[in-house]
C-alpha cells in the first residue's frame, strides 16, 4: 500500500498505481482538470505513465463551467 495526500487529505492505494488509475478510483476520469504532483504540473498526456509513490502529494483542480 502507498499513502498519498490528495488536496490535503490522506488516501491509500495499492502499489503500482498511476495518475490515470487514481483519477478513475476518485471518479474523476474524463473530467476537465489540472493535476500537480509534488509541486509540478503533470500533463494529461502523461497520466497513464506517471507512476505514484508513497508520500506523493497531489493537488487536483476541476474546471467548472457556468455563467
Amino acid at each position: 500500500m502507498i499513502a498519498l495526500s490528495i488536496n490535503g487529505k490522506p488516501h491509500r492505494f495499492d502499489n503500482g498505481i498511476n495518475v490515470a488509475q487514481v483519477l478513475e478510483k476518485l471518479e474523476l476520469k474524463g473530467k476537465r482538470l489540472a493535476l500537480e504532483r509534488n509541486g509540478e504540473i503533470v500533463p494529461r498526456s502523461r497520466f497513464k505513465q506517471e507512476m505514484l509513490y508513497d508520500g506523493d502529494k497531489l493537488e487536483i483542480v476541476i474546471a467548472v463551467g457556468g455563467g
